[in-house]
């Protein structure tokens, strides 16, 4: 069995739990509170979110909602979206992405906390 790919982020951690498919990948993320993801949008992917544990405040194209452990929210390719952590518990959620490419540099960020917007 192959290692699993984990990245630290300025907002947390991601860990890939299946790739092996052409049309989909599977990662558990953990937003630390106070932490929030880049306000972004992807071109060849869409996302699901499941959220695990912890209640995220998700932005979807300026709109946000607030989820609850069990609630989910699908992102649309080219939706701008993000996820903040405004509590005191990790966030946990796993998303799913489907679509023709899931590289990190289909990433454009649209705002971001930790200086990243252009990268």
């Amino acid at each position: 069995m192959r290692e699993r790919e984990y990245s630290e982020r300025p907002w947390g951690n991601y860990t890939v739990l299946d790739d092996d498919a052409p049309d989909h990948k599977v990662k558990r993320l953990v937003v630390h509170p106070g932490k929030r993801l880049s306000y972004q949008r992807h071109s060849q992917r869409a996302e699901h979110w499941f959220i695990v544990s912890g209640t995220p405040t998700v932005t979807l194209d300026g709109v946000e909602k607030h989820l609850e452990p069990g609630q989910s929210i699908d992102i649309p390719r080219e939706g701008a979206h993000r996820i903040a952590n405004e509590g005191n518990t990790d966030v946990v959620l796993i998303e799913v992405q489907h679509g023709t490419y899931f590289g990190e540099d289909d990433i454009v960020r649209l705002e971001d906390d930790f200086g990243r917007v252009g990268t």
